[in-house]
């Protein structure tokens, strides 16, 4: 990816149409992070594509590392 250009981000919808599940999950991985995410204003979240990308890549889901 072209470092001068923005990355787009996603919207939760977005992302859970891409990976074929719902909504409520995307948003509970966000709340677990258990992917990356970012706040846009007071409530929007959006999620980098990256993030999306890694998580098709990987064929899991990331999970946290526990202490």
């Amino acid at each position: 990816m072209d470092k001068n250009l923005p990355e787009k981000l996603l919207s939760v919808a977005e992302v859970a149409e891409r990976l074929g599940l719902r909504v409520s999950t995307i948003r509970a991985w966000v709340l677990h992070r258990r992917i990356e995410a970012v706040r846009v204003g007071r409530r929007a979240i959006r999620i980098p594509s990256r993030a999306v990308q890694k998580i098709i890549e990987a064929g899991t889901i990331p999970t946290l590392e526990r202490r």
